[in-house]
């Protein structure tokens, strides 16, 4: 039998866990240390190195198949309808015809003062950023 090897380290549980829930439905075992030390006091996750997703050593060139994969795919998983009823604005992405928008207003502050910088859209499904004229 191998020994457990740290495969992959983590800011927060929810991450750790949904990777940890994608190796298991690929047949990869592997375990979360330091989840509920963190949980319990976030600072020490420097001092003891974050949560860590551990696998055994036979198991990690499949595991980052799987992750990877998992990642590549992620995006595609469910089926996107490219419009909605009613949206927001009326006018679609310029690059895949999506209404599926929303307005980046980034704005710049200058000695505690607010400036509206720039009326860019962005699109939710294929991250297209653009001016509406």
């Amino acid at each position: 039998m191998s020994n457990l090897v740290r495969f992959k380290f983590y800011e927060t549980a929810l991450e750790a866990n949904r990777d940890k829930q994608i190796l298991a439905e690929n047949g990869i075992n592997s375990f979360i240390a330091n989840e509920q030390l963190i949980q319990s006091d976030w600072l020490l996750s420097q001092a003891v190195g974050g949560i860590q997703l551990q696998v055994f050593e036979d198991d990690v060139e499949k595991a980052k198949e799987v992750l990877q994969d998992y990642n590549e795919n992620e995006k595609f998983s469910l089926e996107v309808e490219h419009t909605i009823t009613d949206p927001e604005f009326d006018f679609v992405c310029p690059k895949c015809g999506s209404n599926h928008i929303y307005r980046d207003d980034s704005a710049t502050s200058f000695f505690g003062i607010s400036f509206l910088t720039s009326h860019k859209f962005k699109c939710y499904y294929c991250g297209n950023e653009f001016s509406h004229e």
